[in-house]
């Protein structure tokens, strides 16, 4: 875990230097030019060295259900996805393995798995995405996805009296098995990290918040959650609480420093002022909130009230694709539509640091990973800037995040452990998995979903279609 990076570019302010980078023990040991070597040397000679990025959102599972999906608003998309989605434990290992190859191959050195659970098999379910995570060797924050309330109490009642199933499991069941998880598996020292998530307002219960609290509390746990995904919940939440989802989040103590937000769509500005006085992290998933029509979250708002912002992919049910320079390409120059006055617009520098930076300071780890300096932990990528999407030599972060990058990821380190060399990555056969995918899965015709049929028309009554 010795080693140094010989004349590789940085950014430094506004310019590139040429230097080299020691790393010593797994942390970055020193930053300059002409460093005597340590350990073993890594030519960085044409190529850029940037922090990790963080897959700040995502649901590994969702991989089986890509590119087949309806064109669906998120209520339908749901309903659409509980039918059709496999759960088995070799299927959750699989694409916990191809979520982490991805990330990975597109910068990212972590990624924040809002984790589905089977039904029965919660805890072998979480201990199979952490062996995945494990033998890829990514830092991996496992969020188990958490719910007591049933799909159709996600959808508003408008005029009519709705009554909608129990859940299958109780609330206090459900807490027990987040807490079961904790005592087993969150090891952050060795690169696995357990939050709590419930899925959102929606289908969660304060009940539930409020035990999710007391387990990030008691247990030094980060926090996360969808939060205000569709205008749908915009309304329900008015018809649950009687305040905008984010008041009453605040007002049940759920929102702080160690909380990030999934997409934050249909926030208003006492919203925005909340998340930045509780110091919480929206997490921006633009290529979901797009092919679901969810619509285009306030982004250059909440940078300029001080809100913290990254990246997320969402699961590749509702993007498709695990392509971090992907997300944060569209998340960047998106909202040069939204607002005319270009000095606020994301340049590609803020986009990287968005990426790596912000994504730390949402799990509370800003003083270990998330920036090039002394001290931290190394999570390094490594890019070729001879790579044909990456020339002419103009600007480099330009070319990567503005560019269509692909196959640039040279090198990425993990708490200083390589791996990914010449692209590729070193911990498990990537041509095993991909053989492994397609033998678990076959070309599929769309079927017709019953639960959408059952919720379809009321949702298109309270959505005034």
């Amino acid at each position: 875990m010795n080693f140094t990076i010989q004349n590789v570019l940085i950014a430094v302010e506004e310019a590139y230097l040429t230097v080299d980078v020691q790393v010593v023990d797994g942390k970055i040991a020193a930053i300059a030019p002409d460093l005597n070597l340590i350990g073993t040397a890594v030519d960085g000679s044409n190529k850029l060295l940037l922090p990790g990025f963080i897959n700040a959102h995502t649901h590994s599972s969702e991989m089986w259900q890509r590119g087949i999906m309806s064109i669906f608003p998120l209520e339908l998309w749901l309903a659409e996805l509980y039918d059709f989605a496999p759960l088995d434990l070799e299927k959750v290992y699989l694409s916990a393995l191809g979520t982490a190859v991805e990330t990975l191959l597109s910068g990212g050195t972590s990624v924040v798995d809002h984790l589905v659970l089977t039904p029965g098999l919660e805890l072998q379910t979480i201990a199979t995405a952490v062996r995945a995570y494990r033998e890829v060797g990514i830092r991996a924050f496992i969020a188990p996805l958490i719910q007591d309330e049933s799909l159709t109490a996600g959808i508003p009642a408008g005029n009519s009296v709705q009554n909608h199933d129990p859940y299958f499991r109780s609330t206090a069941a459900t807490l027990e098995i987040i807490e079961a998880a904790v005592k087993q598996f969150h090891r952050p020292e060795e690169g696995v990290s357990i939050l709590v998530a419930p899925t959102g307002i929606q289908l969660c219960s304060d009940a539930l918040f409020s035990g999710c609290i007391d387990l990030s509390d008691r247990y030094n746990l980060s926090r996360h959650a969808h939060l205000l995904e569709t205008k749908a919940q915009e309304k329900l939440a008015q018809e649950k609480y009687g305040c905008t989802a984010v008041e009453h989040l605040q007002r049940i103590g759920y929102l702080s420093d160690r909380t990030s937000l999934a997409h934050c769509i249909w926030l208003n500005d006492t919203d925005i002022s909340i998340l930045a006085q509780t110091q919480s992290t929206v997490v921006h998933n633009p290529l979901s909130n797009l092919r679901l029509g969810s619509g285009i979250a306030p982004i250059l708002k909440y940078l300029q009230a001080g809100v913290n912002v990254c990246f997320g992919c969402d699961g590749a049910a509702s993007n498709d694709s695990q392509d971090l320079l992907e997300a944060i390409k569209i998340g960047s120059i998106l909202h040069n539509i939204t607002d005319l006055d270009y000095q606020n617009w994301i340049t590609p520098r803020k986009a990287v640091e968005m990426a790596s930076l912000g994504g730390a300071k949402g799990l509370n780890i800003a003083d270990k990973i998330g920036s090039l300096d002394l001290g931290k932990q190394a999570d390094l990528v490594l890019y070729d800037l001879t790579n044909l999407s990456l020339l002419p030599r103009t600007d480099p972060i330009g070319l990567l995040v503005l560019g269509r990058p692909t196959n640039v990821v040279h090198s990425a380190w993990v708490n200083g452990q390589q791996i990914v060399t010449n692209n590729q990555v070193n911990t498990i056969n990537v041509d095993n998995l991909r053989q492994e995918l397609f033998k678990h899965s076959q070309w599929e015709t769309k079927r017709k979903s019953e639960s959408v049929e059952k919720i379809e028309t009321h949702y298109r009554q309270v959505m005034d279609f």
